[in-house]
């Protein structure tokens, strides 16, 4: 019978509905290509990064910048470095906290990122090639929407969170047994009941 075969062709493969196996594949695809994309700019990807961030919300701090990020501010420190020796960005004190740095990105670093940032759009098309026009526009609204919440509300916070409850508390001590309770493998014991008068 060929029944039988034909139910396991039409079964859909779980790794088909498995989202962070999606997500993995399409992700590793664009972090390979951007990263050849992006090989000898200063800081790498990282750097292009902290350089959109600087374009799109002109003169921010650099704690403002490693927030939005999610960079450790010792490390953003050495890539704002690296993208300053060739003059991309500079940093001036910031008037109302002098302990605090802004980030002005320069001419030539708006220059470097529109050359990049074409590039990486030939990545991007490439990837989405599958897609019509409108199916791309939608998937990039849908992530957009995506990040945007995951971004809001730490989703690694909140799915702990559920694990956590569903999980039996350490600190519990596990029940304990009584007389009438057996162990494992052993029978209960019988009780033997006294007779009146026999005594």
């Amino acid at each position: 019978m060929t029944t039988g075969a034909s139910e396991v062709r039409d079964r859909p493969d779980p790794l088909d509905e498995d989202l962070g196996w999606m997500l993995g594949i399409v992700f590793r695809g664009y972090v390979r290509a951007a990263e050849h994309a992006l090989t000898d700019f200063p800081g790498g990807p990282r750097g292009y990064q902290v350089l959109t961030a600087a374009i799109n919300a002109p003169a921010r701090n650099q704690g403002a910048i490693a927030e939005e990020l999610g960079i450790d501010r010792t490390v953003l420190t050495y890539v704002i470095d690296d993208l300053e020796r060739p003059g991309y960005v500079a940093r001036r004190a910031d008037p109302g906290d002098r302990r605090s740095r802004l980030v002005d990105v320069t001419d030539a670093g708006r220059a470097a990122w529109e050359q990049r940032r074409r590039a990486l759009r030939q990545v991007e098309s490439h990837l989405l090639a599958a897609l019509t026009p409108a199916e791309s526009a939608t998937l990039r609204a849908l992530l957009q929407r995506v990040a945007c919440s995951a971004q809001a509300v730490d989703p690694l916070r909140d799915l702990c969170e559920v694990v956590a409850q569903v999980q039996p508390d350490p600190a519990t001590p596990p029940p304990s047994r009584t007389a009438t309770t057996p162990e494992p493998g052993r029978r209960a014991p019988v009780a033997r009941a006294r007779r009146r008068g026999t005594d």
